[in-house]
This record gives C-alpha cells, structure tokens and sequence, in this order.
C-alpha cells in the first residue's frame, strides 16, 4: 500500500522543498511521540515553522497528532506513511 514508489517521490519531494517538514519528521523519527517544543527546540526551529510543518505534514498523512483534543501540550508521531518516507529518505543521504 505504502511502497507505491510514485508516491514515495512525491512526498519526498513535498519534503525537500521545505526545510522545516524535513527536519520536523526526521526529528520525530521512530519516536512513540514528540511534543512540538521538543522539535523546535532540537531543530532549531520556531514555534511557528514547527507549528506550519506540522500542519503540512499532518494534511499530508506523514504524522499525526495523538491527542488531538488537547489544546496544550499536543504530541505527535510519524504514520506508517511518514515512516516509510522516511526510511527512503535516509537510504538516499
């Protein structure tokens, strides 16, 4: 299902074209979670970069938010999806 290779590209380039998607998802990496201040942090990213990334990543079914109710300290992991782009990713650097 994941492994259609059309759509790996795809989101690898949906990846490379920006910075912050990259460096958010390889920083969640194969984490059970992530809190959004963590990657800003170990990224060096803002709140706000963070924030964008997320929400691209997240409409693009590469993460998802795990307590999505909550309106403060929300945590996020990657899906089978982001994973597997992810995998591609670093086979490729």
């Amino acid at each position: 299902m994941y492994n259609d290779e059309h759509n790996l590209w795809k989101m690898i380039g949906f990846l490379e074209a920006s910075p912050s998607r990259k460096k958010t998802i390889i920083c969640i990496g194969e984490e059970d979670y992530k809190k959004p201040s963590e990657i800003g942090r170990e990224m060096k990213l803002t709140s706000s970069q963070v924030s964008n990334a997320l929400k691209d990543l997240k409409e693009e079914k590469l993460v998802k938010c795990l307590n999505e109710d909550a309106s403060k300290g929300r945590l996020y992991a990657n899906t089978e999806l982001g994973l597997e782009v992810l995998k591609r990713l670093k086979q490729d650097h």
